[in-house]
């Protein structure tokens, strides 16, 4: 019969290649989340210089690996769910959203990202900020075409993420996301009205002349 201590030997034999490949998925899922969220910001700035073929480009390299991020990472839950992925698939969620609302395209669903709800939800939350950008840009352009349709579309996903009001570990950091929503609608709807006053009242003048 062993001996305790050749037990315990033994059973951390066992243990240690388990810990070993955990520790080697991290690095690689590390890499991969760097590589996502680099994708995923350079896909969001292509999307507001009207690029959106290549924003499409990068939004689809960013999915091989959020596919690769899942199936290396299926063993080991701890790392699957841990912050560090989450916030890789916020931002690829974040460039995916962003992509449909301004090239006025089918919002991706959660489960066709691949990615897990709550980073879905911090995502959409995210791209109320580009969505605020969209709109001053169109104004310093001074188009106001679809300015009233995206403030629309803030002003609905802040009562969405609203009504998720449930414990910070099933939602990460979404009800901080959506804290900084409100001021960032009320700001844009602010800047929007004055622009809009400004061009009626151009408009009168032109009239008057």
């Amino acid at each position: 019969m062993p001996k305790p201590i050749e037990k315990l030997e033994a059973i951390a034999a066992e243990l240690h290649p388990y810990f070993a490949a955990e520790d080697e998925a991290r690095e690689k899922a590390l890499r991969l989340c760097r590589q996502i969220v680099r994708y995923s910001a350079n896909a969001i700035r292509a999307v507001h210089r009207q690029e959106m073929d290549t924003a499409r480009e990068l939004l689809t390299e960013a999915h091989k690996l959020i596919q690769e991020l899942n199936r290396d990472l299926s063993k080991y839950g701890t790392l699957l769910y841990s912050g560090f992925v989450h916030d890789a698939q916020k931002e690829f969620a974040e460039g995916c959203i962003t992509l449909a609302l301004i090239a006025e395209e089918d919002l991706p669903k959660p489960e066709t990202l691949e990615v897990g709800y709550a980073a879905y939800l911090d995502g959409l939350g995210e791209s109320v900020g580009e969505l605020r950008r969209y709109i001053l840009d169109s104004l310093r352009r001074g188009d106001f075409s679809r300015c009233e349709e995206m403030l629309d579309i803030m002003d609905v996903t802040y009562n969405i993420l609203m009504t998720m009001d449930f414990p910070a570990l099933l939602i990460h950091g979404l009800r901080r996301t959506t804290d900084a929503i409100r001021g960032i609608v009320e700001r844009t709807r602010g800047d929007l009205t004055v622009a809009l006053k400004q061009k009626e009242l151009e408009a009168k003048l032109t009239d008057l002349s």
